[in-house]
């Protein structure tokens, strides 16, 4: 089993690989068969073509998310992460925050970590 830091640490390596402003680097830490429930889009994204899409749009608010609470449960050749995190979102030379309530599911693929759902919305008092 993986320990929970290590798990813990798939989101830095996610956070990282947005702060790269590469949509394809954000996109190989999912699975071909992916799904995202984006934040800040209504669609939901089925697979790497349509998870890019959406990240080319996000990465242009420069975001950087911090997590506030982190619930992380170890089930072997998955795991599933979730909680509440905030992001620092950039427009206009205006900064602005967005606190989200999020869960990712993780598998292991041939010895390397994948994200095989996503789902990320606005927390409702906003």
């Amino acid at each position: 089993m993986t320990a929970h830091r290590d798990i813990g640490a798939l989101f830095d390596q996610w956070n990282a690989a947005l702060q790269t402003l590469d949509p394809d680097q954000v996109v190989d830490l999912y699975a071909e068969d992916a799904i995202l429930l984006p934040t800040l889009s209504n669609a939901v994204r089925h697979n790497h073509v349509e998870i890019r899409d959406y990240f080319v749009d996000f990465l242009k608010k420069h975001p950087f998310g911090t997590i506030n609470e982190s619930n992380i449960r170890d089930l072997g050749e998955t795991a599933v992460h979730s909680g509440v995190y905030t992001f620092a979102l950039q427009a206009d030379g205006e900064t602005s925050h967005a606190r989200c309530r999020f869960t990712y599911v993780y598998a292991d693929k041939g010895g390397e970590w994948k994200i095989i759902e996503h789902h990320s919305s606005l927390m409702p008092e906003g």
